[in-house]
């Protein structure tokens, strides 16, 4: 039997659960990262350990992407590799959220037996009393529904999380794109208080963070309250943001391009702590996909957008998502997007084949195009983005640029690994105490993903 959202069992706010180990597995966006660190602070709170690896853990906690179909399928992939390797037995707790968790709910107990506890991403402040539960009466539990900002009043104090934090400043999304299942899975929108979002940056900060990430499915759209009860903008909160002593730089993503309005983009020129990398996703460059997108901007609303950005701020950077093969896509839709591609000359961009999700309307469109010529045209998409993406690094050789030290190398011990303004990687040697430090750098190398670099 599943306990459901109606009837689940509640427990005492200041329950402690016997210790024990956790690992925290995590697929899909950045809010997805948010969501874990989150869990980690609420599962270190009731008493238990983290561990970096599976093996072994008492718990294995699944953030979960729905985007696509394919993150979808690697979650179950990768729990049914866990137990044909002896990863997990009979005795590990296996808890599924995020997207997928309120997408399928109670079907998940079905699609995979050895699950325990399912949650969403709304629900995810309650995962130590599911785990509590779960252990007292060996029922399975499903807990998916609550409101959207609940989590937020119910989380501890965040810990340590490095040089760069994310926060995330709103739940949900109210765009309704004809093709994404996030509404869907995460609900309306709605806005944390403005107050809120401050003192938890100010905490990161006080841990030694350099660099915040605002997130949100559309950033743009925030409507937080201040602590007078009036609505306050995204704009106005990157000024209130960028005023926080200790901050040395502020990203934000992501930005639907039908609310990045002017006051939005005199932040931009106003602010020199706010990064020379904005992520805005197009999609598609064909307006009458567009349309079928239910994305309420054309392709030359699109231009005329980076046009202003790039006014505001001659040296920042753009990248984007790109869906290739929407129902009824057509060679000259196709060439459309590839006009736009090279008109704007993204610095990079995230691209994918169109993934038929269950419930959205989309799902319903005919759709006759073959998936090898769909495979054809993104390779001639994704060849044309990292043509566009070596010209710029190539740009940046001989520069100098100021750099937030993240650790050390994945390929090398030795070396250190650092991130420009613009988003790029920069590898350099130097001491393990420069971590989490801004250092200046000159480039002296381009790599095929990567910079080196020489500090100053």
């Amino acid at each position: 039997m599943a306990i459901t959202t109606t009837d689940r069992i509640t427990l005492s706010p200041n329950l402690k659960i016997q210790q024990g180990t956790f690992h925290v597995a995590v697929w899909g966006c950045q809010m997805n990262v948010y969501d874990a660190d989150r869990i980690r602070d609420l599962m270190s709170a009731a008493g238990y350990v983290e561990q970096a690896e599976p093996n072994g853990a008492d718990i294995i906690i699944l953030v979960t992407c729905a985007v696509r179909a394919k993150a979808e399928d690697k979650v179950f992939n990768q729990l049914g590799a866990w137990r044909h390797q002896g990863v997990t037995d009979d005795h590990t707790i296996i808890a599924l959220g995020g997207c997928v968790g309120a997408e399928l709910a109670e079907q998940i107990l079905k699609l995979d037996p050895t699950i325990a506890i399912v949650f969403g991403p709304r629900t995810a402040h309650r995962l130590p009393h599911m785990v509590s539960s779960y252990k007292a009466t060996g029922d399975k539990v499903v807990d998916v529904q609550a409101e959207a900002l609940e989590k937020f009043d119910a989380l501890p104090e965040q810990g340590q999380r490095g040089p760069s934090a994310f926060v995330t400043i709103m739940e949900g999304c109210s765009n309704k794109c004809s093709y994404c299942i996030v509404p869907y899975t995460r609900g309306e929108e709605d806005s944390r208080p403005e107050q809120d979002i401050l003192d938890e940056i100010v905490t990161h900060i006080d841990h030694g963070v350099k660099e915040i990430n605002l997130l949100g499915q559309n950033v743009n759209s925030y409507r937080g309250l201040t602590p007078d009860g009036q609505v306050s903008s995204f704009a106005n909160l990157l000024y209130e943001v960028a005023a926080i002593p200790g901050l040395e730089r502020l990203r934000f993503t992501t930005s639907n391009p039908m609310e990045f309005t002017d006051d939005i983009i005199a932040a931009i020129h106003d602010l020199p702590v706010i990064a020379d990398y904005i992520h805005i996703p197009v999609q598609s460059g064909s307006d009458r996909i567009l349309k079928l997108m239910r994305r309420n901007y054309t392709a030359d609303s699109y231009r005329e957008l980076v046009a202003k950005l790039r006014q505001a701020r001659p040296n920042i950077y753009i990248s984007t998502d790109i869906i290739v093969g929407f129902p009824g896509e057509t060679d000259e839709d196709f060439a459309e997007t590839m006009r736009l591609v090279n008109d704007v000359k993204f610095d990079s961009g995230f691209s994918f084949i169109y993934s038929k999700r269950p419930g959205t309307p989309a799902a319903e469109l005919d759709d006759p195009v073959p998936l090898e010529h769909k495979k054809q045209n993104l390779y001639v998409l994704q060849e044309t983005l990292e043509k566009y993406a070596q010209q710029y690094s190539q740009g940046m050789l001989g520069t100098t640029q100021r750099v937030l030290v993240e650790g050390v190398s994945r390929k090398n011990a030795h070396e250190l690994k650092a991130r420009t303004s613009n988003n790029r990687v920069v590898i350099l040697e130097g001491d393990r105490d420069l971590i989490g430090q801004m250092v200046t750098v000159n480039i002296t190398e381009v790599m095929t993903h990567t910079l080196r670099g020489v500090r100053c």
